[in-house]
């Protein structure tokens, strides 16, 4: 009976010993195999939207307001009249000019018969060669007149027709800072409204001289193509994407002496009117792409002391190793790696904080959305289990 008590009474520390003698679990990490692919160079630069074309109205010739015939704030189509000036003043000068082209006109039928009844005398000497010249120069001076008056008549008739001002281009006109009354002048200083052309909005961006360098250095080694850029995208201030996509235009041939930085030039359709002049926006630019690229989680990358890019990967023999990358830049919610990673690698998204380096773990292949930086499960995979020798377990206890 003693003997049954005292083996009974040795269960539970026998349980304890085999428990404190089976070794711990490895630890679960996340990770994402690596795969060389082609990724699209883009850069987001800042910039100011600005009107495609734009038109300071001022006033041909010197006149009154008579009437303003726009609405402030319309669109406004080429040709459209404006405002128009009294006209009295304009009319007697085009009258005036066209009583002066008849006086002249009627002077050159007697000239020119004048002209040639000497010129038909002259074969016989019956008028002296003096007399023909005097003739001849008398008839070129009375066409000459005819010329010059025409001349007038037209410049007559170009400042009537100016007193009706137009629009000389298509878009939105702001509005108007003078009212009907108003003496005007010819080309005066300040406009008397302005149109802007918002059905095609201009994107004016800069950039710095560096960046293109590298840009020029990177894809000069392993890039497709990036000599020019292929499409331009924008963000509005509120953050928004703005659904058209744009191109661009021009890149600045020179660098600014003060700031280092290279203008360019992005064009946008602009059918409903959601750009205007003046906003702030960001441009995501499409450089090029760059082929045999690896895309590295942010979240799985740090810096060291020394302020080096740094990963934790698992090898072949499911151990932690650490290893020290080349970064270029941010693809999405990636890094994009030119050096320091290789084809199938296995980088450590998730858990790593869970074992450091050196230490045998169990893994999870997982896909990291790019854009979203969400973690997706594709297949779980546990390490190797231990040899049985590696495992100690407790006999059991003998009841006998």
């Amino acid at each position: 009976m003693s003997l049954v008590l005292s083996c009974a009474l040795a269960l539970p520390g026998s349980s304890i010993e085999a428990a404190a003698q089976q070794p711990a679990e490895d630890p679960e990490v996340s990770v994402q195999t690596l795969q060389q692919r082609n990724v699209t160079l883009t850069r987001e630069l800042p910039g100011r939207t600005s009107a495609h074309l734009v038109s300071e109205v001022r006033p041909r010739v010197t006149g009154t307001i008579l009437r303003r015939v726009f609405r402030e704030g319309s669109l406004v189509e080429a040709g459209d009249v404006l405002y128009e000036l009294d006209p009295t003043p304009f009319e007697a000068n085009y009258r005036n000019a066209q009583a002066a082209l008849q006086r002249a006109e009627s002077a050159v039928p007697s000239a020119r018969a004048r002209f040639d009844r000497y010129q038909s005398l002259s074969t016989t000497n019956v008028v002296s060669q003096q007399e023909l010249d005097e003739a001849r120069t008398q008839l070129l001076q009375f066409e000459a007149d005819v010329a010059a008056a025409t001349a007038a008549v037209e410049t007559a008739r170009i400042e009537l027709a100016y007193t009706k001002i137009v629009a000389p281009i298509s878009g939105r006109v702001d509005g108007s800072t003078v009212t009907q009354g108003a003496l005007v002048t010819q080309n005066q200083a300040q406009p008397l409204t302005t149109i802007r052309q918002h059905d095609i909005i201009n994107v004016d961006l800069v950039r710095s001289s560096a960046s293109l360098l590298a840009l020029k250095a990177l894809t000069s080694n392993n890039a497709r193509s990036a000599e020019e850029f292929v499409t331009v995208e924008l963000k509005l201030e509120d953050g928004s994407r703005y659904p058209i996509p744009g191109k661009l235009q021009f890149i600045g041939s020179s660098v600014s002496q003060s700031t280092g930085m290279v203008s360019l030039r992005a064009e946008f359709p602009n059918p409903d009117g959601i750009l205007m002049p003046g906003m702030y926006v960001r441009a995501l630019i499409e450089e090029g792409s760059v082929e045999n690229s690896f895309l590295v989680p942010q979240r799985a990358v740090s810096r060291n002391p020394r302020g080096q890019a740094t990963a934790r990967f698992v090898n072949g023999e499911m151990k932690i190793e650490e290893r020290i990358l080349t970064v270029d830049r941010t693809i999405g919610n990636s890094w994009l790696v030119t050096a320091g990673v290789a084809e199938g690698d296995r980088v450590i998204v998730e858990g790593f904080q869970r074992a450091g380096v050196g230490r045998q773990v169990r893994t999870k292949d997982v896909i990291v959305e790019d854009q979203t930086g969400e973690l997706r499960d594709v297949q779980q995979a546990s390490a190797p289990p231990r040899e049985a020798q590696d495992v100690a377990r407790s006999p059991a206890p003998s009841l006998q």
